[in-house]
This record gives C-alpha cells, structure tokens and sequence, in this order.
C-alpha cells in the first residue's frame, strides 16, 4: 500500500507543479504587451496611458479639457514613449563604463512589429527611420512640436487629443456632441460610461472585492494567482495606488500605475482624480505623490531597471526637470 501510495504521488504531483507554472506564464504574457493587471474579459474598454491621462483631463459634462492646461499635450507625449516601453518595442541604449545619465542615452528600436494603435505606431515609425538616435527628451519634444529645428516638425503626431477622443467613444467610455462657443462651433466628447472613469479614480472598495474574490475562488475551484491577476485591475488605480496599497518600495508598485501617477501629475491633470477625497485622505495622498516625484530617477533606474523599463524613469527624468 506505501509503495502504490508512493507512486500516486509520483503522477500527482507534477499536474500540481504543471498548474502552478500555467498561471505564471500567462502573468508574463500580459505584462509583455503591456496590458498587466487588467481582466481579459475587459478587452473592449483596456485604455492605454494615453487615454487614462486624456479621461482624467476631461471635464465630465462638457467634454472637453480645460483651456488653461498647456501641461497635457507633453504629457500625453510620454506616455506615448513609456506605453511603447512597456509594450517592448523601444529600449535606451546601454549606459557603457561612463554610466550615461537616463538623458544622454538614445532611444533605440527594440521590435518594429505594430501594436495595433494608430498613435503608437505612427511614434514607432518616427523611431524607427530617425538614424542617428535621438533621446527621450528630444522624442517628447519632436511628438508634440514643441521644437526650433523645422526639420522635426515633420515628427509631430497631430490632433492627438481628438483621436483619444475618439478611440474612446469607440470604446463606448464617452459621446459626442456639438457644442457652441459664441464664435465657433467645437465638437466635444461628454462622458458616456461613468463606471470606467470611477473605476480609474477609485476603484471598489477593497473589502467587497476580497469577498467577490473568495467566493469566486470557492466555486469555481481556480488556482489562487490566476484569479489573482484576473482581478488586480480593480486594485490598482489612482487613488488606491497611495492609499489602501500603497508601498514604500517604488519598485513593488505596478510600473502602469506609478506611470499614471507621475505622468498624470506631469500633465496637471492628477488633482482630479483627488478632488473626492477628505482633506486627510488628499494630504496623505498628496505627501505620497510628493514622495515619488523627488526620487532620483537615475539611481532607482539602475537598482532593478532594463533596457525597457530605462525609457520609463528616464520620461520621469525628463519631466521633473
């Protein structure tokens, strides 16, 4: 009996040892395309940084970001590098024996496959034909125009708000509208689905998702990663990433979220996803936030960085200068 007991094991246990390793590489298939921590059953309504950064900017009811934030148009230019990052397509040259700071080293092209976003592909064509290489404070500065050289104004991604825009009403997040201004007429995008915006700004109430979360687990019988990643979307949002799960280790942090973060602020923009909270909540949430803006970008780049993960703190660099 101890013997045949021996061998049930013996077959059991690599079938044990097979599920675990299944959930571990399809975590590893998401965070390569840059989709991490959101359910695959929520492929409609997946938003790139751009269109996060863009919903926050937004003014619910009219549709339109305020006329006074010249930040935006920069910011969305950054997210435009680090969403080509995260999706590895684009990479920093390495350092060398000198230890080139995050500015001096040029962006390179890692894969020119295409990601299947317009804009995105549009930047990695511009990337991809530009010989010599230029470097991420350049690139920021070519995407959004914003350069002396006419020679690179052919760079420039034009009308990139209206195109987010419009990839969001796809997306059934907003509607669009006309709206009169007196002396011209504007289309506008007015919020449609405000469920996705409150889930970006403050996501379920933590306790509700760990009940949903083990009930799931209970019936359906599903490894615990698996269904653990299936639902970190929900965990992982603006107001939630200094608050409830907050950490003080900044390379723990989701690298979609603290993006968020940091280019949402870069874009003056992350002072809406705080306009709900107590004034404890926002002075706590507010020193947190302060806190990863005054980390030294180029140090914690070389702690547990990449060649990838290099072009996000060196947009970080590049806006805190």
């Amino acid at each position: 009996m101890s013997a045949d007991g021996l061998k049930q094991r013996r077959k059991v246990q690599p079938n044990l040892i097979k599920a675990d390793e299944e959930p571990a590489k399809e975590v590893e298939d998401a965070d390569s395309d840059g989709s991490s921590g959101q359910p695959d059953d929520d492929k409609a309504t997946r938003l790139t940084l751009m269109e996060q950064i863009l919903l926050l900017g937004l003014k619910d009811r009219e549709g339109y970001t305020s006329f006074w934030n010249d930040c935006i148009s920069s910011g969305l230019r950054g997210c435009v590098m680090v969403e080509l990052a995260l999706k590895n397509r684009i990479e920093l040259e390495k350092s060398g024996m000198r230890k080139k700071g995050l500015l001096s080293r040029k962006v390179l092209l890692k894969n020119d496959q295409p990601t299947g976003d317009v804009i995105l592909d549009e930047a990695l064509k511009h990337i991809k034909e530009t010989q010599p290489p230029e470097s991420v404070t350049s690139w920021i500065e070519y995407l959004s125009g914003e350069t002396w050289n006419p020679l690179k104004l052919r760079y420039q991604l034009r009308n990139v708000r209206e195109r987010l825009a419009k990839n969001l009403v796809e997306k059934g997040v907003l509607t669009t509208e006309k709206q009169n201004f007196l002396l011209f007429d504007m289309t506008t995008h007015p919020l449609y689905n405000c469920d996705l915006k409150h889930k970006l700004i403050n996501v379920r109430r933590f306790n509700e998702c760990m009940d949903f979360f083990f009930v799931l687990m209970r019936f359906f019988s599903l490894p615990f990663q698996s269904l653990f990643e299936r639902f970190k979307f929900y965990f992982q949002q603006v107001q939630e990433a200094v608050l409830a799960r907050w950490t003080n280790d900044v390379h723990r942090m989701d690298k979609r979220v603290l993006s968020l973060l940091i280019l949402a602020h870069a874009s003056d923009v992350l002072e809406n996803a705080f306009a709900q909270l107590s004034d404890q909540d926002y002075e706590l949430a507010m020193k947190r936030v302060r806190s990863l803006l005054e980390l030294d970008y180029n140090v914690e780049g070389e702690k547990k960085g990449n060649s990838c993960t290099d072009v996000m703190w060196a947009v970080f660099e590049a806006f805190s200068k």
